[in-house]
């Protein structure tokens, strides 16, 4: 069994930074691939950065350049520093952590999820 348990939600005007950490409990090899996602009321949750066991990222095109994701091997906690807030960015963001496939590589879906931190940017 994995616990994820983030912190770092808040609210920032907008062009401001925030960060987001993720402490991940259990079993190492069930959070090889880590990622974050957010989700506002009435809306899909979207992707927003996934790292793999190698260190392989990958962000959603909304927040490139803008958002860094990183990991901790060593505390196994993840982290999403996000600067230049924009008030479109604000939504419950959630950390996710799975096993990965063979080799290392992310799935498609996650096999657990945190609690979720609220961020909020105002305009």
């Amino acid at each position: 069994q994995v616990q994820l348990v983030e912190s770092g939600g808040g609210s920032v005007q907008a062009g401001g930074s925030l960060r987001l950490s993720c402490a991940a409990f259990g079993a190492f090899y069930s959070t090889q691939c880590m990622g974050w996602f957010r989700q506002t009321p009435g809306k899909e949750r979207e992707g927003v950065a996934r790292i793999d066991s190698g260190g392989s990222t990958n962000y959603a095109d909304s927040v490139k350049g803008r958002f860094t994701i990183s990991k901790d091997k060593a505390k196994n906690t993840l982290y999403l520093q996000m600067n230049n807030l924009k008030p479109e960015d604000t939504a419950m963001y959630y950390c996710a952590a799975d096993p990965g496939r063979y080799g290392g590589s992310c799935r498609s879906a996650f096999a657990y999820w945190g609690q979720g931190t609220q961020v909020t940017v105002s305009s």
